[in-house]
Formats: C-alpha cells, structure tokens, sequence
C-alpha cells in the first residue's frame, strides 16, 4: 500500500512538472522583447537630423551672386564669346561711320547734282553750257567736259566735211555710258561694307551663342546640379552676343536699303544730265555751230 502511494505521487510529478516549465519559459522573453523595440527607433534619430546637414552647409556656394549687367557678363564671358562681342562691336561702330561718310557724300554730290542740271537747263548754246562749268568736279561738269572733248575730237576727224549727228551722238553716248557707271561705282563704294555686315553678323552671334551655350552646359556637368542660379549667367551671356550682332546687322540693312535707293536716284539724275546734254549737242550740231567754230579756228590758223 505504501509502495502504491509513492508511484502515484510520482507519477503525478511527471506530468505537472512539464506544464509547469513551459509557462515559466516564455514569460521571460516578453519581458526582454518591448525592450528591443525602444532600442529599434533609436538608432535612425541621428541620422535623419545628420542627413540634411551637408545639403545646408553648401547651398550658399552654389547660389553666389552675379554681375548680370551687360559688362559684367561681358567681363565673365569666355574669351571666345568676349572675342566675338568685341567684333560685333567693331562692326556696329564701322556700319555707323559708313553711314555717316556715305550720307555726307551722297548729299554733296546730289546738291552739286541738281544745280548742274539746272544751269544747264539755261544754257542757249554750247558755249554757254561749257562757260557754266569751267573747272567744277560735279557730274553735269564731267558730262559736258566728256562731249566736248568728243566734239572736238569729232570735227577734226571729218574735216573738212560737216559733223555726222548720228555718229557725233552715239560717241557721246558711248562717253557718258562710262561716266555715269564711273559715278554709280564711286557712290556705291563702301555700301558693300553694309551689305556684309547685314548678312554676317547674326550669324557671328549666333557662334558666340552656341560656344557659350556649350560652356554652360559644361558647367553644369561640373557643378552637377540643374539649379538655375548656375544656369541662367551663362546662358544671359551667352544671348548677349546674338543681341550684339542683331544690334549691329540691323541698322546695316537697313542702311544698306536706304543707300542702294538713293544711289539709284543720283543715277537717274545723272541720266537727266546726260540727256540735257545731248539735246543741247544735238540743236548745235543741226544749227551747225560746231562746223562754223572749227571753220573760225580754221581761218585764225
């Protein structure tokens, strides 16, 4: 009986014992694991406030100020660009000093132009025409000067016959074709000047504008950063040599225009001349004033 009871109790051990344990073991773990999550979110608190730190520290550097007048970006420009710019310049002041001489000359000779053409609209005769012009270096006085020498050299070539009208006309015409080209050239010399800086110059500047375009760009690979602090001076530099060449091939169009359309009026004021002057001839030779003069100097000989 003894015996029975001590296997009992035993027995009864051997299965409390076990459910015992395993509600003791994992009562200890929970105690330790709310711990683990404090430490968790710990670690990443100074490394959010460290991150922005840097960034900080160097947006000053790439926002410094800049010089965005027109000579501050000149003087920050690329030689390049600041080579074309100056250029551009030149030809700007070159277009406004053709321009200035160009109108002086044309005025001169339009005036001188106009009272030659108005004295010889008074002249009766042949002599009246050529006293009118003794020694003045205006058109009208280069024309009668040309068909007095064809005259003469006409009435010698012929004598003693008397003046063909037709021939003595077409020489003259001949002389005064060679004039007048001789005028047209002289007024238009140096409007070529115009023309070339008209055509050149935006494209002179449109160079500067890609070269400095193409440095901005570099830059902004080097500074790796698509901020528009770094990217708008070079780009204004960059534009400023399309405006300085617009600047200069502008007026030289325009002037150009205004030239090419006075020349072709002093042109035909020239043919005006022309024509007066081959009517005058014209009445002399049929009046015969020109065979009766060489016959004069015939007889004085």
């Amino acid at each position: 009986m003894r015996h029975c009871g001590v296997a009992a109790f035993l027995l009864a051990a051997t299965v409390i014992l076990p459910t015992i344990s395993p509600a003791q073991t994992p009562t200890a773990p929970p105690a330790a694991s709310p711990a683990e999550p404090a430490t968790t979110p710990a670690s990443p608190v100074p490394n959010v406030a460290a991150t922005p730190a840097p960034s900080l520290a160097a947006a000053p550097i790439v926002t410094l100020p800049r010089d965005l007048s027109p000579w501050g970006m000149f003087m920050a420009a690329d030689i390049v660009v600041k080579a074309v710019m100056i250029g551009l310049a030149f030809a700007s002041v070159l277009t406004w000093t053709v321009w200035l001489a160009k109108l002086l000359e044309l005025m001169l000779a339009s005036g001188k132009l106009r009272r030659g053409i108005k004295a010889l609209g008074g002249a009766r005769s042949w002599d009246d025409a050529t006293a009118a012009f003794p020694a003045n270096d205006s058109g009208v006085a280069r024309l009668v000067r040309e068909a007095d020498a064809e005259l003469k050299l006409s009435s010698d070539a012929v004598a003693p016959h008397p003046l063909s009208p037709d021939g003595v006309k077409e020489r003259i015409a001949s002389r005064f074709e060679r004039v007048e080209a001789a005028a047209g050239r002289a007024m238009m010399r140096g409007t070529s000047i115009l023309a070339t800086i008209g055509a050149t110059a935006p494209f002179v500047g449109l160079f500067g504008t890609v070269w400095g375009i193409m440095n901005s760009f570099i830059g902004i690979s080097k500074a790796q950063t698509t901020n528009l602090a770094v990217v708008a001076p070079g780009i204004a530099e960059a534009l400023l040599a399309t405006a300085l060449g617009l600047v200069a091939a502008i007026p030289a169009v325009v002037m150009y225009n205004f030239f090419s359309r006075w020349i072709a009026g002093y042109r035909a004021l020239n043919a005006d001349a022309a024509a007066s002057i081959m009517r005058l001839v014209s009445r002399e030779i049929e009046r015969g004033a020109f065979d009766r003069r060489r016959r004069g100097v015939a007889a004085a000989e």
